[in-house]
């Protein structure tokens, strides 16, 4: 097709007058037509990846202080994961980034994650430590497979991917609902036996869903990459960084939750 275009071109030089060079000099001075009709304006700076690692440390401080407040202020933990479920959906379906709403999710997300992992303290000294080192070993494996080994997902993969990691976001939220109602831990307290053991059902479902978060890694990890190199607006970094962060906090949780049931 470039072929086509380029002999195409050639052909309809051909049927046309030439230009003198006076000519060609007065068409080159001429300011671009996009110039003459809307004024001046300036292009838009391309992301690159120090402008998602800077997001991403801002947000992650900010998760702290509002960690903080809720680590000391347990009771808070409900109403701020309401308030960040709703400001996380608005983010996640708003086409263009806002700064104020990501920033707003991070303080009430950091509110919420410090008032659980103050209660699940509470109960197992020491867990909120060894989930922390392992949310980062993981987060570094999967970091280290996507920078050192290639690795990538297709199409189909992204699809089945947004598939698992919505339906279990649907289940989560029922689950929830059933848990707040019936006072208990819901379909993940119930239990099965396998091999001579019992153990709840959150223990499965917890390892198939830390499973879908390290993987999910992998997806925000190869959007900021493409966004880097088709050169997108420098804002869609807040974006890229408040993706990382909604992955990475989800990791935590679920591996949290994980240990309590070994702990336990």
């Amino acid at each position: 097709m470039m072929n086509r275009a380029l002999n195409q071109g050639v052909q309809a030089g051909r049927n046309e007058p030439v230009m003198s060079d006076q000519e060609l000099n007065n068409l080159f001075d001429q300011p671009a037509a996009q110039n003459r009709n809307a004024g001046p304006q300036t292009a838009e700076r391309a992301m690159t990846y120090d402008d998602v690692m800077m997001k991403t440390g801002v947000l992650f401080a900010i998760l702290l202080a509002g960690a903080v407040v809720g680590w000391f202020v347990p009771v808070l933990a409900l109403p701020a994961m309401l308030i960040a479920l709703v400001l996380g959906l608005v983010n996640a379906f708003k086409k263009e980034p806002s700064k104020a709403l990501i920033i707003g999710y991070a303080v009430f997300e950091g509110v919420f994650l410090g008032g659980i992992s103050a209660i699940f303290e509470a109960q197992f000294s020491g867990i909120v430590l060894q989930a922390v080192l392992a949310t980062l070993c993981v987060f570094g494996v999967m970091l280290a497979l996507f920078k050192f080994q290639g690795v990538r997902f297709g199409s189909k993969m992204k699809k089945f991917m947004l598939i698992a990691v919505g339906g279990y976001a649907i289940f989560s939220l029922i689950n929830f609902g059933i848990a707040m109602f019936t006072g208990t831990g819901g379909a993940r307290s119930v239990p099965i036996h396998f091999m001579g053991m019992d153990f709840p059902l959150g223990v499965v479902i917890g390892i198939v869903a830390t499973v879908l978060a390290a993987m999910t890694l992998i997806m925000d990890f190869q959007m900021i990459e493409q966004g880097v190199k088709q050169r997108i607006p420098e804002k869609y970094s807040w974006m890229c960084a408040f993706s990382l962060m909604v992955t990475l906090v989800w990791l935590y949780i679920e591996i949290l939750r994980l240990i309590s049931y070994f702990r336990n």
